[in-house]
C-alpha cells in the first residue's frame, strides 16, 4: 500500500489521460511531469511500479537526486518538477543543508548528514551588489539573496531544482536590515529600512511553492537590525533597534499565523550594555542577535560574553547553557553565524584575519547532554562569513 503522501500523485485516471493530450496539443513544456503519468516510462523503477519508485526516491538523501536525475528523463523530470520535495514535506522528511557565503556573489553548500561540501553556481550580479546590505534566507527549494544594484534593491534567487540564479521577484516594500525566518515553503521579513532609510513596521511573507509576496499585519513597533525566528509554529521577533533611539529594544513580538495578531512580549532580548547609560553610535555597528530554535527551544549566542543561552518562556529569563568553541571571534557580531540545523545547533566562524584561514563549523545536539561542541566541518577559505542559512527540504 503506497504511503499517505504518495496518494496525492494520483488522482483521477480518466481526467490525467484527459490533461495529458490537452498538455500534449499545446506542447506546455512545463506540465511535462503529467506526462510520464501513463506512459511506459512512468513506472520508474520497472520491476517495482510507479508508487513504490517513489516511495523508493523519498527514503534516498536529497544529495543523491542529482545523480538519479542523469538516469532517464522521467527521473529528470520527477525530481526536477518538485514534486518530490513536496511529498516529503508532507511526510515530514527533511534534510538539512547549511549555505554560506565568504564571497558576496559566491556561496557553498555543507550536507552534515555525509560531511559532503558543494559549490553554487557564482551569482551572475553586477559588483555594486557586493557593496550593498545583504540579507539571505531559505525558503522550500530555494536560496533567496537580498540586495541592492545600482539604486534599486534586488532579491537573487536560487533553485536547487534548476541549479540557476533568477531575479524576477520583488517584495511590496524594498528594504534592507530586516529580521527574516523560514517555516516550510514559506519564509517572512520583518521590519528593516526602505530605500529612504525610514524604519519600518512592516511585514511580508513569501510562498515558495507559488513565487508571490504578500503583505500581512504589521508588528507594533517599528524596528531595524532585528531577527526573526519561528518557534512553535508562530513568528518572532526579537531585538533590534527603533524609531527615538539607538538603544536595543528589549521587546519581543511574536505572530500568529492562525490568528494573524501580534503579541508583545516584554524583555525578551537581554540590551547589550545594560545599565551603562545612554548608547551612542556605535551601537549601530552591533550585529542583530544571534538566535536560533531547536525543538521549540529558542537559543541566543552572546558575542560578547561567548555564551550560548537558553530562553526560559515561562519565567522570561535567560539561562546560561555553556560558552562558543574555542577561538571563536566575531567584530561586534559579525563573522559568525549561530544557526539551527535539524537539531543540532551550530556555530559557522570563518578566519579571524583576510587572506588566510579555515570556515570552521562546530555542532551541538541539545537532547543528547550538556553544551559540548564537536567540529563537524573545516575547510580552508581567506573570508570571514558575511551570509549564512540553513535550508530543510
Amino acid at each position: 500500500m503506497a504511503k499517505r503522501g504518495v496518494k496525492v500523485l494520483k488522482g483521477d485516471e480518466k481526467k490525467e489521460k484527459r490533461e495529458d493530450m490537452w498538455l500534449a496539443q499545446i506542447g506546455q513544456q512545463e506540465n511535462h511531469r503529467y506526462a510520464w503519468y501513463n506512459s511506459e516510462s512512468s513506472l520508474l523503477i520497472h520491476q517495482l511500479g510507479r508508487d513504490i519508485s517513489i516511495d523508493c526516491l523519498l527514503c534516498c538523501s536529497r544529495s543523491d537526486y542529482g545523480v538519479i536525475t542523469t538516469l532517464n528523463t522521467c527521473f529528470h523530470s520527477l525530481i526536477r518538477s518538485g514534486e518530490l520535495y513536496k511529498l516529503r514535506r508532507q511526510m515530514g522528511i527533511v534534510e538539512h543543508w547549511v549555505y554560506f557565503s565568504c564571497n558576496l556573489l559566491e556561496w557553498e553548500a555543507f550536507d552534515p548528514i555525509h560531511s559532503r561540501w558543494m559549490h553554487i553556481p557564482k551569482m551572475q550580479a553586477y559588483e555594486c551588489f557586493m557593496c550593498s546590505d545583504n540579507e539571505s534566507l531559505a525558503v522550500g527549494t530555494q536560496l533567496l539573496v537580498f540586495g541592492k544594484e545600482i539604486i534599486y534593491p534586488t532579491v537573487y534567487k536560487y533553485s536547487i531544482l534548476t541549479h540557476k540564479w533568477t531575479t524576477e521577484m520583488r517584495m511590496h516594500t524594498p528594504r534592507c536590515l530586516f529580521a527574516s525566518a523560514s517555516l516550510g515553503e514559506i519564509g517572512i521579513i520583518a521590519g528593516g529600512c526602505d530605500l529612504l532609510g525610514n524604519i519600518l513596521s512592516s511585514i511580508e511573507l513569501y510562498n515558495s511553492e507559488i513565487g508571490r509576496w504578500e503583505t500581512i499585519p504589521s508588528m507594533n513597533k517599528a524596528r531595524r537590525m532585528c531577527s526573526a525566528v519561528f518557534m512553535e509554529g508562530k513568528f518572532y521577533v526579537i531585538g533590534g533597534i527603533g524609531v527615538k533611539s539607538l538603544k536595543t529594544i528589549t521587546s519581543g513580538e511574536v505572530y500568529d499565523l492562525k490568528t494573524k495578531t501580534w503579541c508583545e512580549i516584554p524583555n525578551m532580548y537581554p540590551a547589550p550594555n545594560e545599565g551603562a547609560g545612554p548608547i551612542e553610535e556605535p551601537l549601530t555597528a552591533e550585529a542583530p542577535p544571534l538566535v536560533a530554535v531547536v525543538n521549540d527551544v529558542l537559543y541566543i549566542a552572546d558575542h560578547v560574553l561567548k555564551q550560548v543561552k537558553k530562553y526560559d518562556k515561562e519565567k522570561h529569563l535567560w539561562l546560561m547553557v555553556g560558552l562558543f568553541p574555542e577561538r571563536t571571534a566575531s567584530m561586534n557580531g559579525w563573522g559568525i553565524a549561530f544557526r539551527a540545523c535539524g537539531d543540532q545547533l551550530m556555530i559557522i566562524r570563518g578566519p579571524k584575519v583576510l587572506g588566510a584561514g579555515f570556515v570552521e563549523i562546530n555542532s551541538w545536539v541539545p537532547k543528547e547532554g550538556p553544551l559540548e561542541w564537536n567540529l563537524v566541518a573545516r575547510k580552508p577559505f581567506s573570508s570571514f562569513v558575511y551570509n549564512c542559512t540553513v535550508m530543510g527540504c
